[in-house]
């Protein structure tokens, strides 16, 4: 799929990389005799305007970096920003003080990227349909299709809460759109993954060649864990129930083995984000990149040649040591001193510079032996972003279960996942089991993007983020970007006390 996908979609990305209607939609010539209207004609036509959606979901330096884990992770109490000090990405130190600027080259990049990833999907959505085409394969695009705007838009509503619902392709007249409310686009999230939960096919019916396509099971997924944000308990756990009886996901027997290269797309994985060392990408504006940049930015400095950006906290550490045996999965999540970092050496602070840091994140570490073989490593790694994982699954379910009074359930699911590393059954009842779910997802899945949003949602930020500046009437959203309040003349509004 990594290279069915890159090799594909240039020629769309190319003819019409349209921006959001935010950013005013530049007035862009098509080449000679190429319009927006006449190209989508065959069957290939739809294959690559699917293929230029999928590559929206690999933007993260458009141009500014936006990755999930900056808003999961360092606006956590599981991470702290990192890299060479304060001096370094002082504006990201300041978002994590929760002291940000409303005119960070982040937060407009992430804007900017899922409205093109929207926009891009919108086209196929609008001009697939007449396409004469196998049925099938149109079926499966559109799948896709609704699949690809519904993660935009998640993440655009879980960062900035109301924004422009953008379901169309837009008339002139439209470009300035005012925001619309979170509940709206969170039903049109539901919508959109409803279908494609019904178009698009099981993991198991995709050939070898389409390794890494959005699958039913993906749709199934985030619809679960939109469900589980909005605490429609019942039809979450309906949906996770779907899920799990499928048979099509199972936990990766070796915890360790997850995060590695072989690791990719293995049976847990239900939604992965494809990444490949060899795309011969380059640093600038990297709208064009097939590889990840996650790989130089989290590893540490000084021989170990990395940005050190992502530090675990000593809070995550303790949570894995707090029963006084350490969690199996803290070796797999965490570098501690004295420990190998891969092919690239013993972490030391010496080696890593000098630099202050007991921990270093672990999840997306590349060795050396798994860089580009050509050009610049940096901005070609090729570890790829897990992002729904089975675990994460079996978790959302045991909460939807939990809170649909269905305490068996959710320990049965919280216990596999347990199980998993050998850790005891939790055999409790009430709030101490909802509060061991919790811990699970935060131990389970930590240093992957997920605890602020778990915080936020779960309306428990405050306890644990209130002593790093965090006000619930603020911060449980970010600001809106200035430039798209700029760009729209006031249409789009600010988020409340920015």
């Amino acid at each position: 799929m990594k290279n069915l996908i890159i090799n594909k979609w240039f020629v769309l990305l190319f003819l019409f990389s349209l921006s959001s209607c935010e950013e005013l939609l530049l007035d862009k010539k098509p080449l000679v005799g190429t319009t927006l209207d006449n190209f989508y004609q065959t069957e290939a036509d739809a294959v690559s305007a699917i293929h230029a959606a999928y590559a929206t979901l690999q933007f993260e330096m458009s141009p500014e970096g936006h990755f999930r884990w900056f808003w999961g992770d360092i606006m956590s109490d599981d991470a702290v920003k990192g890299g060479s000090g304060d001096n370094d990405q002082p504006l990201l130190a300041a978002l994590e003080q929760f002291q940000g600027p409303v005119n960070t080259g982040y937060l407009a990049a992430e804007w900017a990227a899922d409205y093109e990833g929207i926009n891009r999907a919108n086209i196929v959505l609008e001009k697939v349909p007449a396409i004469v085409m196998d049925e099938k394969l149109k079926k499966r695009i559109l799948g896709e299709a609704y699949f690809l705007r519904a993660w935009f838009f998640y993440n655009l509503v879980t960062i900035f809460g109301d924004v422009p619902k953008v379901d169309r392709l837009l008339s002139p007249s439209e470009y300035k759109m005012p925001r619309s409310s979170a509940e709206s686009i969170w039903n049109l999230i539901e919508s959109d993954l409803t279908i494609a939960v019904s178009n698009l096919p099981l993991r198991s019916q995709y050939t070898q060649a389409d390794l890494g396509r959005i699958t039913k099971g993906a749709a199934q997924g985030l619809l679960l864990k939109s469900l589980v944000w909005r605490k429609k308990w019942a039809e979450a756990k309906k949906v996770g129930e779907a899920l799990i009886s499928s048979g099509e996901y199972k936990l990766e027997p070796d915890f360790n083995r997850i995060f590695t290269k072989a690791g990719e797309n293995g049976v847990e994985s239900v939604f992965e984000i494809q990444y490949m060392t060899e795309s011969g990408g380059n640093w600038g504006n990297n709208n064009n990149n097939e590889g990840t940049f996650t790989n130089v930015f989290v590893r540490a400095r000084g021989q170990f040649d990395g940005f050190g950006f992502n530090i675990p906290t000593k809070s995550l550490v303790d949570a894995f040591l707090a029963t006084g045996t350490e969690d199996p999965r803290l070796k797999a999540t965490v570098f501690r001193v004295g420990e190998p970092m891969g092919d690239r050496g013993i972490f030391t602070k010496e080696a890593t510079g000098g630099y202050p840091h007991d921990y270093y994140g672990k999840k997306y570490f590349n060795n050396r032996s798994e860089q580009a073989t050509f050009g610049d490593p940096n901005p070609n790694g090729g570890t790829n972003d897990r992002v729904i994982r089975y675990a994460d699954v079996l978790l959302l379910f045991a909460e939807a279960s939990f809170q649909s009074g269905d305490q068996t359930s959710a320990r049965n699911a919280l216990n596999q996942v347990r199980a998993r590393v050998k850790l005891p059954e939790i055999t409790s009842s009430g709030n101490t089991l909802l509060e061991a779910i919790y811990n699970e997802r935060r131990l389970e899945l930590a240093l992957e993007g997920h605890r602020f949003f778990d915080l936020v949602r779960t309306g428990r930020a405050v306890s644990f983020l209130g002593p790093l500046g965090y006000k619930e009437n603020i911060h449980k959203v970010f600001p809106i970007p200035q430039s798209q309040i700029q760009a729209s003349n006031g249409a789009v509004t600010q988020n409340q006390g920015y």
